[in-house]
Formats: structure tokens, sequence, C-alpha cells
């Protein structure tokens, strides 16, 4: 057969698993560069194939400008880099309702506990509580509501009250409320009033890490102010994802997370958005983005870097048992075919169509299939 007859024929490729916008771009460039690398192995090559060398995949055994790899069957993940922030989940203001002078406060990145001063306004303490409702008014005897409820939780998870005294959904200020902000008071070395003014707590979801400090010491506060910024103590992982790319990803998919000193540790995404937000006018990108979560499976191996930047790997698919080759193997033909040239035996050559699967753009492989390329035969690919 000559060396430019085609042993079988296929349609246009198309990409398995998610055909999103990006890997239609990011495979565009280098198919094209196949094609122009291609058209001048076709015509250049002197001597294409060597006699000796090894046989394995991904050997390059060839010294001239071409080089051989051998065909292998093996699984291929479609796999996507993209540049992420790594630091800490639910970012939120924590808002002040004493009136005074800011007299002590947190560090940034100490965690503060329910039941533990936050920080203090002329002297006075303000203790760290757990709900989601914030604060809004003072809270004493007779007073019912949700805001009870949760302050009443909170005396019984500190060991202030029992759950026989104060039951689990209790909303009244009840006596035993009363008692418990007491010995709550004491604890916080606070007259022993049993009523729980407003600007005495801040209620958060869970412990406070501090990210920044909003309150200068020394300074005044006001009522409505906000004091600082928390955050959970949660590890977390956050991408701006370009909107058009939205289909690459999805809540469950599993991530390898490169953190600023090379280390690898895997991850999953938790949440995907679905309202994209528009860049900034100064922003030299004008393309919306979506925010991207992913959650580290060992948080412990992302030590306490925070808004550091780092590279997230995406596996968007998976294929088992196929004949892979290098991207740069394929060569460009009439149709919008492709074909890979084969190194046959007497250092013949010919050129076998291939239909195009998954793409894995991290390491520059592709999945083919055709009748006549099987696993063990050689492929010219340029030599770097």
């Amino acid at each position: 057969m000559s060396a430019t007859s085609l042993e079988a024929t296929v349609g246009s490729p198309g990409l398995a698993g998610k055909p999103d916008e990006r890997r239609r771009r990011k495979t565009s460039w280098l198919i094209a560069a196949v094609v122009l690398v291609g058209a001048g192995v076709a015509v250049a090559m002197s001597d294409p194939f060597s006699s000796g060398g090894t046989n394995r995949p991904g050997v390059a055994d060839n010294p001239g400008s071409t080089a051989l790899y051998t065909v292998a069957r093996q699984d291929l993940s479609s796999q996507t880099e993209i540049s992420a922030t790594l630091g800490y989940a639910d970012s939120y203001n924590v808002v002040n309702q004493a009136q005074g002078t800011v007299t002590a406060a947190p560090t940034v990145g100490q965690v503060v506990s329910q039941g533990q001063v936050l920080y203090q306004v002329s002297g006075a303490p303000v203790v760290l509580l757990y709900g989601s409702i914030p604060a809004y008014r003072t809270l004493s005897p007779g007073v019912i509501g949700a805001d009870v409820a949760e302050l009443n939780a909170d005396l019984v998870d500190l060991g202030d009250a029992t759950s026989t005294e104060l039951p689990a959904g209790t909303a009244e200020f009840t006596y035993w409320t009363e008692i418990g902000v007491k010995k709550l008071q004491v604890a916080l070395g606070e007259t022993q009033n049993g009523t729980l003014s407003l600007g005495q707590a801040v209620f958060a979801p869970a412990a406070v890490r501090v990210a920044l400090m909003s309150a200068t010491l020394g300074a005044p506060t006001q009522p409505g102010q906000p004091v600082l910024t928390a955050t959970s103590t949660t590890r977390q992982v956050s991408i701006a994802l370009d909107a058009s790319e939205q289909s690459e990803v999805a809540v469950g998919d599993k991530v390898t997370i490169t953190l600023p000193n090379n280390q690898a540790t895997p991850g999953v995404i938790s949440s995907v958005d679905t309202v994209a937000t528009a860049p900034a006018s100064a922003s030299s990108d004008s393309s919306p983005t979506i925010t991207v979560l992913v959650n580290p499976t060992d948080p412990g191996a992302t030590g306490t870097w925070d808004q550091a930047p780092v590279n997230v790997t995406i596996t968007t698919g998976n294929v088992s048992n196929v004949l892979v080759v290098p991207v740069d193997a394929l060569l460009a033909q009439s149709a919008g075919t492709y074909a890979v040239e084969v190194a046959g035996a007497n250092r013949a050559r010919h050129l076998v169509t291939v239909a195009l699967g998954l793409f894995d753009d991290a390491d520059g492989l592709v999945q083919v299939s055709g009748s006549n390329l099987s696993a063990g035969e050689r492929v010219v690919v340029p030599k770097l």
C-alpha cells in the first residue's frame, strides 16, 4: 500500500465525554500544531525509523527529527488544570452591637469557640455563641423566639444548664435560662444579672477563625459596625471558572490539588454555582465566571496557607483499556479525518486513519480507534 493510502474510513472526530467549548479550544491548538508538524514529517524524513531502541510506550528511540511511540492499551482520563485559591470556607463579617471603645481584639488566624471571648468593648467581654440568628435584642425572662432557642441550646452545650432543664427546642427565656446565663456571666467575669444584653454576645454558625480585623484597638465602635471578618475552620479551594466551562465540572468530581510547595493532595468538588459573575471593570479578562468550591479529602495535608494560589486538576472523563497515542502523532487528512503514520517492517510506513475519542489535555494524549491499528505498533511523532 502506498504512503498516501488510507486503511480505514471514519467520520469527523468528536470528543467523548463532555463536548464543552474549553476543551474544543484547547484541542484545536493542539491539533493545529499537529497539522503543521505532521506536514513536515511527511516530506522531510530521510531516515525516520530506527532499527534499534526500546519498544515501550512513549519512548523516543530515533536519533533524527522524529521518534517512535509504541501504541498501548491503557486507561485514560480527560483532565483540565485550572488556577484556584486555597483558604477557608464561609467568609462573613462579624457585626458589633455594643457602644464604646475596642479594648481587646483577637489576632488574625486565631480560632475562637463557643463560650469564649471574641473581643472586648470598654473592658466588657463579647462572648461567642453558636446560632444562625444574629443578636438583635436583649434576652431576658419571659422573652420568646428562635434567638432564645439558640441561647438555650448553647447553655446546655456549655454545661450551664441540662437538657432536662432546657429541653431541645425550648424557645422561652425560662428560670433555667436565667440561671444558665448567670453561670455564663460568672465564667466571663461579668455582673450576674441573668440577662443577656444586646452587645454582650455574638452569634455565629460555628467556631470563628479570624481572617481580618476591621476595628482598630483603642478606636470607638458603634452598634451595627463590622469588627472583623471571620471564616469557618473548614479548608476549601475556590475556583473562578469561566462560565462557558460550567458543563466540564459537577459536584462529586474528583480533583488533584497542587499546593504552593508542589505537593499534590486529592479533593472533591462540593458545589458549582449557577449564577455567573461579571468581571471587574478594571480586569483584563472580560469573561464572566462561576465559583466552584473544592473540599480537600485530607484537610491536614493542605497546611495553614490562606488565600494561597494553587492549581486544581479536574478529571472530566474516564475510559478503560483503550488505544492511546500522543496528540502530536495525529495527521490531518481531507474531509476532516485524522491518521497516524505507522512504522512497519523494513522501514516501510503507511497511514492509518483513526477515530478520536477522549483527550487528556494535561498529558497530551488521545484515545484512538481504527480497525487497522493495534497495540504494539509504532507511530511517528515529532522529536522535541
